[in-house]
Formats: C-alpha cells, sequence, structure tokens
C-alpha cells in the first residue's frame, strides 16, 4: 500500500516545490491559448536566460570549489554579518544588476552557519532592488528608460535617488535589529579550496563583464565548456528555476499584448505601472507603458517601486525566492513565502507614500480625478 502511495507522494512533493514551475508554465500555456499564438522571445531575453545559466555553473563551480564556505568562514568572524551583506548586496547591484549580485551573494548567506537565513534574504532581495534602482545599468528597465527616453546620466540619479538612499536607510536599520546566532565551529576542519576555483574567478569576472556588455555575451559558452570538460558537476544546477523564467518571460509578454489594447493613455503612469509590475513584473511594464507616456520620471519611480511586492514584481525576487526555498537546509517554505511578501508589500507601500509625499500635486490630482 505504501508503495501505491509512494508515487501520489512525490508528484505532491513536486508541486508543493517546484509550484513556481507549475504555476508559470500553466499560465503561460492558458494565455498563449487565449492570444492564440505563443509569444515570440526577443534575443535580449535569451540572452537574459543564458548569462543566468552561465551565473548558475560559475556559482555551482565555486560551491564545489570550497572558496564560497571559506568565504562564508571569513565573514562569520567578524561582527555585524546582516548590515554587511545587505550593504555588500545593495552596492554590488549598481554595478552588476540587481539578478546578478543574489545569484552571487544568496549562496554565500545560505553557506553562513547561522540562524535567519530567511530574512537575510529577504532584505538582500530588497536592497538588490533598492540600489540597483539608482544608476542606469543596475537593472533591464533603468536601462531601457535611459536609452529610450535619451535621459543625461545626472538627471537620471537626480530622479531616482531619493528612493534608493531611503530604502538604503530603511534596510540599514532593519538589518541592524536582526539578531543572528553564529557558530563558527562548524568549519574549523574544512578541506583547502581547491585549485580549480582560480579557473572559476576567472569565469565569474568573464561573464561579469558580459553583463556590462564589455564582452560579447556568447563569452559565456566558455563556462559551459570547461564545465562540460573538466567539472560536469557543475552543470547539475537548478534547471527548474531556468524554465521557470522562460515561461515567465512568454507569461508577461502574453499579458503585454492582452494590457496593450486596453490602455489607450494613462494619466496616473506612476501607480499603473507600479501595479502592473505585481502581475507581469517590471521590465515588460516599462516597455508597455513606455508606449503611453512621455512622463518617465513616473516610469522610472512605478517600475523600480513595482519591483518590490509580489514574487513576479522582479526578476531578482524570483531568483532570491528560488535559490532559497530549493536549499536542502530550508524546510520552511511557506512562512517564508509569507515573510517575503509580507516584508516585499511593506517596502511597496513605503514607496508609494515616498513618491506621493515628494510629488504632492501629483497625488491631488490622482485624488480629484
Amino acid at each position: 500500500m505504501g508503495n501505491l502511495l509512494n508515487p501520489q507522494g512525490k508528484f505532491i512533493d513536486f508541486i508543493l516545490k517546484q509550484w513556481l514551475l507549475v504555476a508559470s508554465g500553466t499560465g503561460f500555456v492558458v494565455t498563449s491559448v487565449y492570444v492564440r499564438h505563443f509569444p515570440v522571445y526577443s534575443t535580449q531575453e535569451l540572452q537574459v536566460l543564458f548569462i543566468i545559466g552561465s551565473l548558475f555553473v560559475v556559482v555551482k563551480g565555486l560551491q564545489h570549489s570550497g572558496v564560497i564556505l571559506k568565504v562564508a568562514k571569513k565573514m562569520e568572524r567578524g561582527k555585524a554579518i546582516p548590515v554587511k551583506l545587505v550593504v555588500t548586496t545593495y552596492f554590488l547591484s549598481m554595478l552588476v544588476t540587481n539578478d546578478i549580485s543574489l545569484i552571487v551573494i544568496v549562496p554565500l548567506t545560505l553557506s553562513l552557519n547561522i540562524n535567519r537565513k530567511g530574512v537575510l534574504v529577504i532584505l538582500e532581495a530588497l536592497a538588490a532592488n533598492a540600489g540597483s534602482a539608482l544608476t542606469p545599468f543596475g537593472n533591464p528597465q533603468n536601462l531601457f528608460i535611459y536609452w529610450f527616453y535619451e535621459v543625461p546620466p545626472v538627471t537620471f540619479i537626480e530622479t531616482i535617488w531619493p528612493f534608493s538612499i531611503v530604502f538604503l536607510m530603511i534596510l540599514l536599520v532593519s538589518s541592524l535589529f536582526v539578531g543572528i546566532r553564529n557558530d563558527s565551529h562548524r568549519y574549523e576542519s574544512l578541506r583547502p579550496v581547491k585549485k580549480i576555483a582560480y579557473v572559476y574567478g576567472v569565469m565569474l569576472l568573464i561573464v561579469l563583464l558580459a553583463v556590462l556588455h564589455i564582452l560579447p555575451v556568447l563569452t559565456g559558452v566558455l563556462v559551459i565548456v570547461f564545465a562540460l570538460l573538466f567539472d560536469r558537476m557543475a552543470l547539475r544546477i537548478d534547471y527548474a528555476l531556468l524554465f521557470s523564467f522562460f515561461f515567465f518571460f512568454g507569461l508577461a509578454g502574453n499579458i503585454k499584448e492582452l494590457l496593450a489594447s486596453e490602455i489607450s493613455h494613462s494619466g496616473h503612469i506612476f501607480l499603473f505601472s507600479a501595479l502592473a509590475s505585481q502581475v507581469m513584473s517590471n521590465v515588460p511594464a516599462t516597455l508597455l507603458f513606455a508606449k503611453f507616456t512621455s512622463n518617465w520620471e513616473a516610469l522610472l519611480w512605478g517600475t523600480n517601486a513595482g519591483g518590490f511586492g509580489s514574487l513576479f514584481g522582479s526578476l531578482a525576487n524570483l531568483i532570491a525566492y528560488k535559490i532559497y526555498v530549493t536549499h536542502t537546509s530550508s524546510n520552511d517554505t511557506a512562512m517564508f513565502t509569507a515573510k517575503f511578501l509580507m516584508m516585499g508589500y511593506a517596502a511597496f507601500f513605503v514607496s508609494i507614500g515616498l513618491y506621493f509625499l515628494l510629488h504632492p500635486t501629483q497625488c491631488l490630482l490622482w485624488i480629484i480625478k
């Protein structure tokens, strides 16, 4: 009897563990049937998938080499670990995008021998979204607005800096109140770091240069080839997450097509773009609303605020969430999901309040209309 029920139990366990893949795949199929065609993927979306996959391989290789544990051990010896993690994520996201910073920082956090990792991962996701908002190349929607509206760099930063800096202050204060237990004795008998770590260090630099468009995106092929020839263990990455992204990009494209036929104009671009991001992510929301407005400042604020809130608000949220829940030591998925949403929506509503506080005239017009 137990054997007969085992397949059903495995299926239920798969659904609970991979609900993001199931939900995105189901949404992809349903919306594709509704619009009567499958979505067409842009070159940029395919490049994003490839870069993320390459980074997953590099990080997995660094984990197997022991270098991440070594960094974790050094970090544990110091004080204010939550502050260091939040600040590192915040500033790193300005340079290499919010997605990439979390791919690097979250596995490091999960390697630490501390408690309350879930809260730290959520704070890191918020820090990545807040920090990346400050620079034109910190996230994809910023880069699009920067090029599409031909915004001068100084003007761009002057417009969004209150959003980014206020949340840095909030996150710093929040991280100070994250009490953790630290027992670094766990790592006293660690093996030496393998020499292959140096190769993966170079590979990480190559991929980051590709992210910054200094090197061609296809240079990431070097990572795949190296892993195939010398370290196939590094290829055991979270393919379910990659397929979730694939489905999610298609789903967002379908939703964008559905909404585009309903929107003729928007006088409340900030709120509309922020709310739309909760469903279709902030990058597609940016591409959609850019067709209907010249108010790039409100769009910039709206889509960056929209990165907070739901798991779908930004790709960075999905990355942080999925890496945590698939970690072998995490068995609190339901509680983590609830905390992620509560803290995310707290930041979302704070960002809305901050925008209207700094732009009282638009708040008044919104109330009147």
